[in-house]
């Protein structure tokens, strides 16, 4: 699990209306006191921006785009977009194993905070509606990379519905092994040092892409994306390398 954070978060989009950033892995959207100690990115941005209510979440080793409100009539009407299913949400998803299918959809219902362990199970008589829709974007020998639309949006919807298709994410420590993903283990005649490799991925390896929206206050078409990080980028890209030999 990651601890420091090398970056700061990238603003997307700021206006008096609402705070849109880039939010680094290891941080938490919002304080948790499962993870007392963890960076809180709502703590970081409010030092600058002010008070910011909080629309939506994403996990702490997720990294992408968040959306926070700066007035309580635009947290109202944010809300309501994320509950009406009008905003559209993409996530990019690192998996293990080769997708069969182009594209698909699980839609199997889930129960949050399930057991010990604070996952989210599939329920089918307990569980809330639930609707995910993947696309296989690119796939590598034993990996595949994965665009996620989530329709709904349930905790840890996309990293249980990725496990339940038969394609965990790389290095998810709740859904997956929690493997680090090493270059020594993809690329045929390494020669490295064993005791000195570090991972190309050691943190859960999604990514929340985007964000689309139409604009509380005005109705404007918004498109927030957020690139890559460094690491997933590095990941793919090795894993290409290694595919095409």
């Amino acid at each position: 699990m990651l601890r420091l954070v090398n970056k700061k978060p990238d603003i997307l989009f700021y206006d008096e209306f609402l705070l849109a950033v880039d939010k680094p892995a290891g941080m938490l959207s919002i304080p948790d006191r499962y993870d007392a100690d963890a960076p809180v990115i709502l703590n970081l941005l409010e030092k600058t921006y002010g008070k910011l209510l909080v629309v939506h979440r994403i996990d702490k080793d997720t990294s992408g785009v968040l959306l926070f409100a700066r007035d309580q009539a635009t947290h109202k009407a944010l809300n309501a977009l994320f509950h009406s299913r009008a905003i559209e949400k993409t996530y990019l998803a690192l998996v293990r194993g080769r997708t069969e299918a182009d594209q698909w959809v699980c839609e199997l219902p889930l129960l949050a905070d399930a057991d010990k362990l604070h996952r989210s199970i599939v329920d089918k008589r307990r569980g809330k509606e639930c609707l995910s829709r993947f696309e296989t974007v690119e796939r590598y020998e034993e990996y595949s990379l994965v665009r996620v639309r989530p329709e709904t949006g349930r905790t840890h919807q996309v990293r249980v519905h990725c496990a339940a298709s038969g394609y965990p994410i790389i290095a998810d420590p709740l859904y997956g092994d929690g493997k680090p993903l090493f270059l020594s283990k993809i690329k045929r005649g390494w020669k490295g040092d064993s005791f000195e490799e570090r991972p190309l991925l050691a943190r859960t390896g999604l990514h929340a892409q985007a964000l689309k929206l139409g604009h509380p206050k005005d109705g404007r078409e918004l498109d927030l994306a957020a690139p890559l990080p460094k690491d997933l980028k590095a990941a793919i890209a090795q894993l290409g390398k290694a595919s095409s030999r």
